[in-house]
């Protein structure tokens, strides 16, 4: 649940940021680079100080960093960053050294030691490297390292990833238990239309980031470097906020500010119970791979967010997916309801939709008599 000591004002939030222990911060690749694309190592210098710095005055800084491709494009002879993913995988396995040399050379100056972690997507959904990544950079914290996290693009598919590490730097953040998290991107703050458009206005305090998701316009940054935009951001502190951390939005020259809880960027302030990393990634990280159609008795009883998903509510399916994928469930009008992992493979379920478990369990036996998607595995959307 959201800290009960946080006041929820700006100046609660931003006050709980100032005192968090340990942070999470993200920043992108178009806050590391120069104008053709490729590493700057001064604004690299740059941030690693103001971590530091707060490092320093008793943080535990955890660093999500991007930049593993941009990093790598120059030294492997390309004009720009690749387009086809074979080439930005080969890219980023290369970038990847640079960055992590840059920043131990960066972080050396004042006195830390760097740490690399690598993650996919499945360290959410997989209990044994859920708690493998957990105890890892936990430990790391104790030992005063300094864990430098980025997503494995060269072991990540399109269908199970993270796909931007502003999500990314979310999970991270419910996995180590953050009390902050600072994202660090090309612009200062949110506002209420592009910065560029007349009137537009700076958003200082977000009480509820859902209600930000839905009702702020956000213009897509100019710079063609990053592939996270605003609204990805907006769902990463969204994910903070039902973790129940505070977030700060601003630019990575606001990086030292941010994190001595100045009034810079946009604050946004945690709304809800703290949820397993699990049910986050269904919920905000996963992509599914399928759907599956419910009528009105199972939509109601999905709606109401205690019960498993019975095969005798299906009344279609869409899609190709595996026991274990993300699917979406949606009733008959097409109304997404929910997301959840599916317990069965896509050609199975046509044979036992709209079947009782007590039918199915005569026909085809106990092992297929039991929940489609279990009530554990399933997040409303």
């Amino acid at each position: 649940m959201s800290n009960p000591e946080i006041e929820l004002t700006e100046d609660g939030v931003r006050r709980s940021i100032r005192e968090a222990r340990t942070i999470v911060v993200k920043v992108g690749s178009s806050s590391l680079t120069d104008a053709s694309g490729q590493l700057d190592v001064q604004k690299l210098r740059a941030l690693v100080s103001a971590i530091s710095h707060a490092q320093m005055q008793g943080a535990r800084i955890v660093l999500v960093s991007s930049g593993a491709i941009a990093a790598g494009f120059g030294l492997l002879g390309f004009a720009e960053r690749p387009k086809d993913v074979p080439t930005q995988q080969a890219t980023a396995s290369v970038g990847q050294g640079l960055l992590m040399a840059q920043y131990e050379a960066a972080f050396s100056q004042f006195g830390f030691r760097v740490g690399q972690m690598l993650l996919t997507a499945d360290v959410t959904i997989s209990p044994s490297r859920y708690r493998n990544a957990q105890r890892t950079m936990l430990r790391l914290l104790e030992l005063g390292v300094i864990p430098i996290v980025n997503e494995n693009d060269a072991l990540s598919s399109n269908e199970i990833r993270f796909g931007d590490n502003d999500r990314l730097a979310a999970l991270v953040a419910n996995i180590v238990r953050a009390e902050a998290l600072v994202l660090l991107t090309d612009v200062d703050s949110l506002y209420t239309a592009p910065p560029s458009e007349p009137g537009a206005k700076r958003v200082s305090f977000v009480p509820d980031v859902t209600r930000a998701l839905e009702e702020v316009k956000v213009g897509a940054s100019v710079s063609g470097v990053g592939t996270g935009g605003m609204v990805t951001k907006l769902e990463a502190a969204h994910v903070a906020a039902v973790s129940g951390i505070p977030t700060v939005l601003t630019c990575a020259r606001n990086a030292g500010p941010a994190l001595a809880g100045d009034a810079v960027g946009t604050a946004f302030a945690p709304v809800h119970t703290r949820d397993s990393s699990r049910r986050l990634w269904i919920g905000f990280a996963s992509n599914p791979h399928g759907t599956l159609v419910v009528d009105s008795g199972a939509a109601k009883a999905v709606r109401g967010g205690r019960a498993s998903l019975l095969a005798a509510g299906i009344v279609g399916v869409r899609g190709e997916f595996s026991a274990t994928d993300p699917v979406w469930i949606d009733d008959e009008q097409g109304n997404h309801l929910a997301k959840g992992l599916v317990a069965f493979d896509a050609e199975e379920i046509p044979e036992i939709m709209g079947r009782t478990s007590d039918e199915i369990d005569e026909s085809l036996g106990r092992q297929y008599a039991h929940p489609v998607v279990h009530r554990d595995n399933l997040v409303l959307v």
